[in-house]
């Protein structure tokens, strides 16, 4: 990217000025190593949210963020339903409520290590994962319309998981609102049988060791402590938030003609949110969160009953469970004004600090937990939201490493057999059912998830609590 066409207001945040048809200016996020290795359409995409109707305050781009489908992936907006503010399908993406669940374990590295083979086999065997992989569950369309309706409550009911568990995710589990008779038949076929599984491209189950620790008193009253192993869960709504995207991307193309709306890229398509397409958009994007939330749960389960097998007696505790594909109506302050908006995240996770009132009371004093996923051979980590500037970007960062090289591109630099045989070396397993699919998710196609934790944490977007490294990690 040309940072001439920015100016730097701090180490890690940078500034685009408004112009042609944009209504906000557009903030970036990031060191000046990571905005000027990032591709020049993520300024233009973020651009064209910034001309989007309703849009509050300022379009925001997080240090993972690259090029995606109408929004950038790691692209913040929020919008104003009493000024006419829009919702967009391309504001939320095809993954709708992909997100990351964290489990604690309470088990050391070196208990692992004695095992680590025979275990990474058996979480291959028992959680389904890969391109229209399918689970143990089929859903007839009376329990269909139940998981829609109540997310990971619907799982908890049915002997999927604890109750306890509903204390440690975003919406206790279940995002109200949700209409599942705005999912097409189309989204239910696909997601019949496809509960539990975790899908293909970048979604992953890592086990994973916390290796250094950077805020003592947060990672403590995480449960976090050097040494300890916790297991990843990163997916979302499989088919079903697919086909709601693919849904609602065209009718609101279709329908932006007749109602006078110009759109600055198909890809942004959107409707009003006061606007019967936009409440059914909103209603059926609020099912796919359900699934997502109901689908980590269940996955829980699965690796639950792998661990009972190895380490008899060791309960798995959930830490938090949050999404980073949605579109919430959230309170936040602009201007001084506390306003009611509909905050657009892609490839962006919520990051609430302490004492907000939508958290669960479990982190009122810390702030939420915050997820930042590595890629197979790389640092993760876990933040926590930053208390110092709650508003931040309506408190919202990164969630990931964000790549620098798509799909085709890694195809051409790397082999699926040589990645898993080399970070084998490094004491990494990996399992896959695709080694074209590990070959498109090599490592190397990937920003620094260390400079992009850095930055998060420099532009007080979140702060550092624990690095975890990879000892499993099963891919689809």
């Amino acid at each position: 990217m040309d940072l001439s066409q920015l100016k730097q207001v701090s180490t890690c945040e940078w500034r685009h000025e408004p112009q042609g048809a944009m209504r906000v200016p557009v903030v970036l996020y990031g060191s000046q190593t990571l905005i000027s290795e990032m591709d020049d359409k993520v300024l233009k995409q973020i651009d064209h949210v910034a001309s989007l109707p309703g849009i509050v305050d300022a379009a925001y781009t997080m240090p993972d963020a690259h090029w995606g489908y109408g929004f950038p992936i790691g692209g913040v907006a929020a919008f104003d339903p009493e000024e006419g503010g829009v919702v967009s399908a391309g504001g939320v993406g095809f993954d709708i409520s992909c997100g990351v669940r964290t489990l604690l374990t309470g088990i050391r590295s070196p208990e692992l290590r004695h095992c680590q083979e025979s275990l990474a086999d058996s979480l291959f065997r028992a959680i389904p994962a890969g391109v229209g992989s399918k689970g143990a569950i089929t859903l007839d369309s009376t329990e269909m319309d139940h998981m829609l309706l109540s997310g990971a409550r619907w799982a908890v009911e049915r002997g999927f998981g604890n109750p306890e568990d509903l204390e440690h995710i975003e919406e206790s589990g279940q995002m109200s609102g949700a209409l599942p008779v705005a999912v097409s038949e189309r989204a239910r076929l696909r997601q019949r049988r496809e509960m539990g599984t975790l899908g293909s491209g970048n979604h992953y189950l890592e086990v994973q060791e916390v290796s250094t620790v950077f805020d003592n008193t947060t990672a403590a009253t995480f449960g976090l402590a050097e040494g300890n192993i916790v297991i990843s869960i990163h997916c979302g709504s499989r088919g079903l938030g697919h086909q709601i995207g693919t849904d609602f991307l065209r009718e609101m193309a279709l329908a932006a003609p007749a109602e006078g709306i110009h759109l600055p890229d198909l890809e942004l398509a959107y409707a009003p949110i006061r606007s019967a397409l936009g409440e059914r958009y909103l209603g059926a994007m609020r099912a796919g969160i359900n699934c997502a939330l109901a689908n980590r749960q269940i996955i829980t389960h699965l690796v639950r009953g792998v661990f009972a097998h190895f380490f008899p007696g060791v309960e798995l505790t959930t830490l938090f469970d949050v999404s980073h594909n949605t579109c919430k109506e959230e309170n936040h302050d602009v201007a001084g004004n506390r306003r009611r908006l509909f905050v657009h995240r892609k490839g962006a996770t919520r990051a609430f600090g302490a004492g907000h009132p939508d958290l669960p009371e479990t982190f009122a004093a810390t702030g939420q937990p915050v997820f930042i996923g590595g890629s197979m051979g790389t640092m993760s980590a876990i933040m926590v939201g930053a208390a110092t500037r709650p508003e931040h970007a309506f408190a919202s960062s990164c969630h990931g490493a964000g790549r620098q090289l798509s799909r085709h591109q890694a195809l051409k630099h790397w082999r699926g057999r040589k990645v898993v045989d080399e970070l084998r070396k490094r004491g990494i397993i990996i399992k896959s059912p695709s080694m074209r699919g590990v070959a498109e998710e090599a490592p190397g196609a990937y920003k620094n998830s260390a400079a992009v934790v850095d930055a998060a944490h420099e532009a007080g977007l979140s702060r550092k609590v624990a690095g975890l490294q990879p000892l499993i990690c099963i891919k689809g």
